[in-house]
């Protein structure tokens, strides 16, 4: 009878395991020949949020592999999750390998941040485009059309959907672990420290237009009577044409925008 693999993954790839399996190392039955992507996908973790995979970390065979390796009978696999902040990160699980033999396989950074979103996650869609991020998002897409365009567009896709996140269009992607918007966005702005590049109220959070200075005589026939009283400093979308003033809805926005400045500090 073929010998069991041996697994082992580390830091938030654990998040995706029964807690009996988390932070320690579990055997699984080499039913069939497999890939390594295969194999970790059946467990549970998709594959745009791991990087490192090493193989029989504690021998002298000890190597770096990429998603394509076929699991052998025996193997003592260690996966590592992207090291989207800090490479000497790695020193933490003294890794037995050089740093020019291993083999990353995730995609080199994106130049500039951009998401796409599923059809669960409309209130993070609209926190992020509060903060100037180009977010996609729409109610009717399906699955495929998201990774679709995750990849045609070269968006992080964000989502709660472990299956989702495993189809082979996705390169760049992210499991939402939290349930609440507010508790989304700032996990977001942690993993991938963004908290510096926001750009608050830059656009437009019903459709992630530019917003713009809009003169106030070019859109008077278009406010409330209320509106066009008591305010006089306009903004106006560039693509839907929504526009945007200072009132009580702004000032709760940027007071929530002030929490997440002093959370973050």
């Amino acid at each position: 009878m073929p010998q069991p693999i041996t697994l082992c993954f580390y830091r938030e790839l654990n998040d995706f395991l029964a807690q009996d399996k988390r932070g320690r190392e579990f055997s699984v039955d080499f039913s069939k020949a497999r890939s390594v992507k295969d194999l970790i996908e059946s467990i549970g973790i998709p594959h745009p949020e791991i990087d490192l995979i090493i193989i029989n970390r504690d021998s002298s065979v000890t190597q770096s592999v990429d998603f394509s390796y076929q699991v052998l009978a025996g193997d003592h696999i260690s996966v590592y999750p992207g090291l989207h902040s800090k490479p000497e990160d790695l020193s933490i699980e003294n890794l037995p390998i050089a740093a020019e033999r291993l083999h990353h396989n995730q995609h080199q950074p994106l130049a500039e941040i951009k998401f796409v979103l599923d059809v669960h996650l409309g209130k993070l869609a609209a926190y992020l485009r509060l903060l100037g991020f180009d977010t996609l998002y729409y109610n009717d897409c399906h699955d495929l059309e998201l990774a679709e365009l995750s990849a045609s567009e070269q968006r992080l896709l964000l989502t709660c959907d472990l299956l989702l996140l495993m189809r082979k269009q996705v390169s760049y992607g992210y499991c939402v672990r939290n349930r609440q918007p507010k508790q989304q966005l700032l996990e977001i702005l942690s993993h991938f420290d963004l908290t510096s590049k926001t750009r608050p109220f830059t656009r437009c959070m019903h459709c992630n237009g530019i917003t713009k200075p809009v003169d106030k005589q070019l859109i008077e026939s278009q406010l409330l009577v209320k509106i066009k009283k008591y305010y006089d400093e306009f903004f106006q979308c560039k693509s839907c044409k929504k526009i945007y003033w200072k009132g009580s809805h702004y000032q709760k926005l940027k007071k929530m925008i002030d929490n997440l400045d002093m959370i973050a500090e």
